[in-house]
């Protein structure tokens, strides 16, 4: 099992919790079993069928490349970071 960092951002979907568990191989079926306990997270964080260009995403310290597909090994930290602009 993932645990997931939710940002101040997205912290009133999980009722103000700054950490969760949640399950999956990819990505893309953690969001979904994120969903499952806090409905409305992935609108947040899913545009089109991708990761919301808003959002950035680390497994284990790293940014994630590979989108919604990305693998998720067993107990990895996952945070999902409200992704900075600028020039």
């Amino acid at each position: 099992m993932a645990t997931v960092v939710i940002p101040a951002l997205l912290r009133k979907l999980t009722g103000g919790k700054d950490r969760t568990s949640a399950t999956g191989a990819t990505l893309k079926d953690i969001i979904n079993d994120l969903e499952r306990q806090f409905p409305g997270f992935r609108e947040r964080v899913v545009e089109n069928g991708d990761l919301a260009g808003s959002i950035a995403v680390a497994i284990d310290g790293e940014v994630i490349t590979g989108g919604l597909s990305e693998s998720v090994p067993a107990d990895s930290e996952i945070h999902f970071v409200p992704a900075i602009g600028g020039g």
